[in-house]
């Protein structure tokens, strides 16, 4: 569904065909802020044509290139993106970790390995708080304040996420995930 939103929602800003869809989905990062796979985007292109939720307006036609067909929203479409736009805000969905099933045995584990795949992690984690950063900056001014939340909301959860990958990293290095105690790792605020 969360596909089907973006394009419903993009082609509310103006008609276009998927492949700019694509490229605007890559450019706000869409595909890093939900279950969006950016490959499925034709097939719902189509399906969506056939549901009578978009329709084609215009082929570009080229020499060199394939056609490219540029999309619409209709009637039925608006109430489509409405209902599915309401129904995420009501979503309520537990926050899964691909670490989190391994903390939970990681004092049982090689802490140096672990110290050394963490570093490589928080690096990365790095990188992505910068990216998400840029990508926030450079879109003030060019679009909606909803979309500067999208980007700011994924830009903040990257830094509570780089945060909580430094203390792990840090507890990993001293051999400590193993220990147990009155140490907290959350301070109070």
């Amino acid at each position: 569904m969360s596909i089907k939103l973006a394009v419903l929602g993009l082609l509310l800003e103006r008609d276009m065909h998927p492949y700019e869809m694509r490229l605007i989905m890559r450019d706000r990062a869409f595909d890093q802020s939900a279950k969006i796979q950016i490959g499925s985007l034709y097939y719902a292109v189509d399906q969506m044509v056939k549901q009578e939720y978009i329709e084609a307006v215009e082929v570009i036609k080229s020499d060199n290139r394939p056609d490219k067909t540029v999309y619409r929203i209709t009637d039925q479409g608006r109430d489509y993106f409405e209902k599915l736009l309401l129904s995420k805000f009501q979503e309520i969905e537990p926050v899964y970790h691909s670490l989190y099933i391994a903390l939970a045995f990681a004092g049982k584990g090689d802490q140096k390995k672990i110290a050394s795949i963490l570093k490589s992690r928080v690096e990365e984690a790095e990188h992505q708080v910068n990216y998400l950063y840029q990508v926030y900056e450079e879109h003030i001014g060019t679009v909606s304040r909803s979309v500067l939340h999208l980007m700011a909301g994924r830009y903040e959860h990257a830094k509570t996420e780089l945060g909580w990958l430094k203390r792990v990293y840090e507890d990993a290095c001293a051999g400590r995930l193993n220990e147990r105690g009155s140490t907290p790792i959350l301070e109070d605020e």
